[in-house]
């Protein structure tokens, strides 16, 4: 199922934003080998909850032993994508760099996911989302006027800004390979996907309608219909009444006298006459009032929530005991599905090993080089 059905993807485990990737490399019908330290790495809790760990099969090598590192190259000859997430130069003092791989198949996609790229003054230090979203600017613009910056948990770097850069340039970089017939690396940085992700930003910063000043500006909570407002329940409805229209009709549905908001000096009035009167009701009689109009105001709702326009589409579902987002976007012809659910390191190894034929899977496992779980 799915597109990149055939498609076949070696994935060196890390966290973050490079096991993401491949989740999503493996919901769009790759088959990806995830492979797994003995034991496993850093984790935030059981194996079976580590959600983006899904849709894949699990082999623990120890990348320390050669023959280990001969067995991922075993893989990496008969792959069309391989995807790690180490520190730059640490792949290749492994033996799996992009020379050793090309040498052993000149089409091969090596994918790359870091944080400050492989390659600029920090590409050897320790960072964070926050760090590189901090540096690109994107966090400078998240917030309230007077206020420091708000963080977005780990959404807009790791994910938006790494994960999603990568599978773009992994899946360019498969479509070159099958004309010219030649790999080649993909440096997805997650400092320039976030840099990257600010472009209608920057450019009305240079055109004189945006302000660096956070939450002086019409996306950033300083226009007062595009910004939150409590409910009388300690809830939150979401407006974004943008367009005139769309303004009309959440005035109309408030039912009160506003100022004119293409005043500017209006703003702090018509601030405080939203505030007051969101504070009125429970956010669910806003949701029913508002439900299916053109107002642009939605409910807050917690993550996993069941609204009714998201059990219509699925866009959660139950798998394995454990509710889930389903796969992202969606096709009419050959559609993703959730398949593997995320395995415990090693769990695999003898059966995945042998599925892609790499040979002496008995010598490697009775010499610890390679690891199968109970």
């Amino acid at each position: 199922m799915g597109p990149l059905r055939g498609v076949k993807v070696v994935e060196l485990a890390g966290i973050g934003p490079a096991p993401f990737a491949c989740m999503m490399l493996a919901e769009l019908g790759a088959e990806v080998l995830r492979i797994e330290r003995p034991g496993g790495g850093i984790a935030l809790g059981p194996p079976e909850l580590e959600l983006i760990n899904r849709g894949r099969r699990s082999v623990a090598l120890d990348l320390k032993n050669p023959a280990a590192i001969d067995a991922v190259l075993q893989l990496v000859a008969g792959a069309d994508v391989l995807v790690e997430g180490f520190r730059p130069g640490v792949a290749e003092r492994l033996g799996l760099g992009p020379e050793a791989c090309h040498e052993v198949n000149p089409k091969l996609v090596y994918g790359r996911m870091t944080g400050w790229g492989q390659e600029g003054p920090l590409a050897q230090s320790a960072g964070h989302d926050i760090d590189y979203l901090a540096l690109s600017g994107a966090l400078h613009v998240i917030g309230r006027a007077d206020g420091p910056p708000q963080v977005p948990a780990n959404l807009l770097g790791d994910f938006a800004g790494g994960s999603l850069y990568l599978v773009v340039g992994v899946l360019a970089a498969l479509v070159e390979a099958r004309g010219s017939g030649r790999g080649q690396v993909v440096d997805a940085a997650i400092v320039d996907g976030a840099a990257h992700l600010t472009t209608m930003l920057l450019g009305v910063l240079a055109g004189g309608s945006w302000k660096q000043e956070r939450g002086t500006n019409l996306l950033d909570t300083g226009a007062p219909f595009y910004d939150v407002y409590e409910t009388s329940d300690g809830k939150f409805m979401a407006v974004g009444a943008l367009e005139p229209q769309f303004y009309d009709e959440l005035i109309r549905l408030l039912e009160v006298e506003a100022p004119d908001r293409y005043d500017v000096a209006n703003w702090p009035d018509l601030r405080k006459l939203l505030a007051e009167t969101f504070a009125q009701r429970t956010q669910a009689e806003w949701t029913e009032v508002f439900d299916g109009t053109d107002a642009c105001v939605s409910p807050v709702l917690p993550l996993a929530a069941d609204h009714p326009h998201l059990v219509a589409r699925g866009t959660f579902v139950e798998k394995d005991g454990v509710r889930q987002a389903a796969p992202a976007p969606r096709f009419s012809r050959t559609p993703s599905e959730l398949s593997e659910p995320p395995a415990r390191a090693g769990q695999h190894t003898r059966e995945a090993l042998a599925d892609w034929g790499v040979t002496g899977i008995d010598d490697l496992l009775d010499s610890g080089a390679a690891v199968q779980a109970d």
